[in-house]
């Protein structure tokens, strides 16, 4: 398999954005965008998913974090769909169940080329931290929507809304990292009876 790196820059009013993805990696990762609690997440895909990522971010934080969250999820859409090529020979589908002490989330993906968003996660709190949690949503759906994915998105208990995220995320990695592996029985093989994704 032909190496799966990629960056991409993305550069705004709001918002200045590098974000560097190998998929094939170790789970290593550097942040720097102003958002702790963001990067804690990040963090999570990165070690779970098995792929390294180098995230750097300059955004609007003097107004609220709305912009730099979205924007981050925009890019790293960007920079997965670059990296994961034409998708031949890989799993296509991921899926994943995360427990975190009370806290259980599942997460299913399709590197469909549809992108689409289905997030159910009834938060207990409004803020983890000062960060406000209704921002995860707009993070995957900058997500979703740049890197032509379906995820599902579902936490199924909770009642820490630090757990409840952090199993979203946990989930979120493991799943992606099932979808991208490559399948050797696939090998070389479109994994859709369309032809392509």
């Amino acid at each position: 398999m032909a190496e799966r790196i990629a960056r991409v820059e993305r550069d705004t009013l709001e918002t200045q954005i590098t974000v560097t993805i190998n998929l094939d990696g170790t789970g290593k990762a550097t942040f720097d965008t102003g958002v702790p609690f963001l990067e804690h997440m990040m963090d999570q895909i990165a070690r779970h998913g098995l792929v390294d990522l180098d995230i750097t971010c300059k955004g609007d934080l003097h107004i609220d974090d709305h912009h730099t969250v979205e924007d981050i999820g925009i890019t790293l859409g960007q920079a997965f769909k670059q990296a994961v090529g034409d998708k031949k020979g890989i799993r296509r589908y991921g899926h994943a169940y995360v427990p975190l002490d009370e806290a259980l989330s599942r997460v299913v993906i399709d590197l469909s080329g549809r992108p689409g968003l289905t997030m159910e996660v009834p938060y207990t709190r409004a803020t983890v931290g000062g960060f406000d949690v209704d921002l995860f949503e707009e993070f995957f759906h900058g997500f979703v929507n740049h890197s032509m994915v379906t995820l599902h998105i579902d936490n199924l208990r909770g009642k820490n809304t630090h757990h409840q995220i952090e199993t979203v995320f946990k989930a979120f990695g493991r799943a992606l990292r099932m979808a991208i592996e490559a399948d050797e029985r696939m090998a070389g093989v479109m994994p859709s009876t369309k032809g392509s994704l």
